[in-house]
Order: C-alpha cells, then sequence, then structure tokens
C-alpha cells in the first residue's frame, strides 16, 4: 500500500504528459483546461495520500481553474 502511494503522483503526471502529445488540435482553452485537470489530479493524489477521491477531486478544481484561465 505504502509503495502505491509514493508512486501514484508520478504515474499520473506521466500519463497527463502522454495526453498532452495528443493535445495539437486542440484550442487553447481547451489545452488550459486539460492542463488544469492533470496538474490538479497530481495535487490532489498527493495532499490526500494517494485517495482516489482526492485525486478526483483535484482533477475537477484543477479543471474548471484551468477552463477559467484560458477564457
Amino acid at each position: 500500500m505504502r509503495t502505491k502511494q509514493r508512486f501514484l503522483p508520478s504515474i499520473a503526471a506521466a500519463a497527463m504528459l502522454l495526453a498532452l502529445g495528443g493535445c495539437a488540435g486542440m484550442s487553447r482553452q481547451n489545452k488550459d483546461t486539460a492542463i488544469g485537470a492533470g496538474v490538479g489530479a497530481v495535487g490532489g493524489a498527493v495532499l490526500s495520500g494517494g485517495s482516489g477521491i482526492g485525486t478526483v477531486g483535484g482533477a475537477a478544481v484543477g479543471g474548471v481553474i484551468g477552463n477559467q484561465v484560458g477564457k
């Protein structure tokens, strides 16, 4: 269990970087939303100790913030 909590943020960051590689055709606002969701997911995972609810909550909050920044 401890190993899972240690590697979850790294795995989430790697997944985010791979997903952003497919963002070439996206608008600036969509890119900002995706980046915000990714950063929020990593932050939520770190702050909640790897909790799934914390990760999803962080992604949701980050996505909303990224969407508003992209306007």
